[in-house]
C-alpha cells in the first residue's frame, strides 16, 4: 500500500471512529476508492457519508459498489436499506405532487414495520377513503346493510383499515370482518413480486382478528362463501368473467400472489370449485392495479381517479355481495 493511500485510510478510520460523514469524509474515501477501487470498506464508508448529506443516488450507487465486492456486507445492506427508506421519505423537491399512491408511498410500505407503515400512510388512506364514501355506490351498500339490521352510517370508518405484515396494508367496510368485503389492498415488493393495489370482494375465512366468539364468525363467513359460489356458478358467471377481462380482475387465495396465469373463466372456474375453504384462510376477486405498468401508475398516483377505480369496481361487484349478503339463510 503507498504511504498516500495509508494516510488516506488512517485519515478515513479517525472520522469514521468520531461519527463525521461529511465533506471532509466524501472527499477523503473518493480519494481512496481512486487509488484503489476494490476497497470495500472506502466505499462503505463513502456510502454512508452521502447518505447523512442526503445525496441518496450517489449513496446507492458508493454501497451498490460495496455489496458488488462483498456481497455478505451486512454494514452495506443496511444502509442500503436505510438510504431508501429515507428518500422515499423526502421526496425531490421537483417531484409532481401525488394525493394518491405513488414510488414513495409504496417504498414506505416496503421498508418500515407494518404498524408504521399504516400510520405514515394514514393521511392517504383515510383520504381516499372519505372520498369513497361520499359516492353513491357506498351508500347503497350501507342502506343493504341497515336493512338487514347491521350498523354503521358509512361504509368505511376511520379504524376501517389495518397493518398485516410488512409490506401489506388492507381495508375493508365497516362491520365487514364476518361478511363478504368490500376489501383494498395495499402490497410491496416484496412481498409480492409486483408492488399494487387490489380492489373487490373478500372473504377472510379465518379465525383470526379481536371479535368476540371467532368459531361463530368463521361459520357465519364460510355461509357466506358457499352462497358466492352459488351466486357466481349461476346467472352471474358470464358477467363477472367479462368484467375481469376488461378491467384486470384476478383472484387471490392464501398469501398468495394475484393469479395472473389463469384467465377470467378459469379464475371464476377456479373459486366455484373451492373446497374445504377455511383452509385457506382468504379468498379475493377484484381489479388489481401495479406500480410497474405506467397507465395504473398514473390511476394509482392521484386520489380521485383512484377513487373512481374503487367506485366502479364496487357499483359492478355490489348485485354479487348484495346476492350473498342478503340471501336467506340455509
Amino acid at each position: 500500500m503507498s504511504s498516500e493511500l495509508e494516510t488516506l485510510e488512517r485519515q478515513a478510520a479517525q472520522l469514521a471512529r468520531a461519527g463525521a460523514f461529511g465533506a471532509e469524509t466524501i472527499r477523503i474515501n473518493r480519494a481512496i476508492v481512486a487509488l484503489a477501487p476494490h476497497q470495500e470498506s472506502a466505499w462503505t464508508r463513502l456510502g454512508r457519508a452521502y447518505l447523512e448529506q442526503e445525496q441518496f443516488d450517489d449513496a446507492v450507487e458508493a454501497l451498490r459498489t460495496a455489496l458488488a465486492l462483498s456481497p455478505s456486507n451486512r454494514i452495506a445492506t443496511s444502509l442500503l436499506t436505510e438510504v431508501r427508506k429515507r428518500r422515499a421519505l423526502k421526496p425531490a423537491s421537483t417531484s409532481r405532487p401525488i394525493t394518491g399512491f405513488g414510488p414513495r408511498e409504496f417504498t414506505i410500505l416496503e421498508t418500515l414495520p407494518a404498524p408504521d407503515a399504516c400510520q405514515t400512510l394514514q393521511p392517504r388512506i383515510s383520504a381516499l377513503l372519505d372520498t369513497v364514501n361520499t359516492t353513491s355506490i357506498a351508500r347503497r351498500i350501507v342502506e343493504a346493510r341497515e336493512r338487514h339490521g347491521a350498523r354503521g352510517s358509512m361504509l368505511f370508518h376511520a379504524n376501517s383499515f389495518y397493518p398485516s405484515g410488512t409490506g401489506h396494508i388492507f381495508a375493508f367496510h365497516y362491520g365487514g370482518r364476518w361478511e363478504p368485503q368490500f376489501n383494498m389492498g395495499w402490497f410491496s415488493s416484496p412481498p409480492l413480486p409486483s408492488a399494487c393495489f387490489r380492489v373487490g370482494l373478500g372473504f377472510n375465512l379465518t379465525r383470526a382478528g379481536r371479535d368476540p366468539h371467532p368459531e361463530e364468525g368463521q361459520q357465519r363467513v364460510l355461509q357466506f362463501f358457499d352462497r358466492f359460489q352459488r351466486v357466481i356458478s349461476g346467472a352471474w358467471r358470464q358477467e363477472l368473467v367479462q368484467w375481469m377481462a376488461t378491467t384486470g380482475g384476478f383472484i387471490q387465495t392464501a398469501e398468495n400472489p394475484p393469479a395472473t396465469d389463469l384467465l377470467p373463466d378459469k379464475a371464476v372456474e377456479r373459486l366455484i370449485s373451492i373446497g374445504q375453504a377455511a383452509e385457506l384462510g382468504w379468498v379475493f376477486c377484484g381489479r388489481w392495479l401495479f406500480l410497474d405498468r405506467a397507465d395504473h401508475a398514473t390511476l394509482l398516483s392521484d386520489r380521485s381517479k383512484l377513487a373512481r377505480v374503487v367506485e366502479d369496481t364496487f357499483r359492478t361487484l355490489y348485485p354479487i355481495w348484495v346476492g350473498v349478503y342478503a340471501a336467506p339463510s340455509g
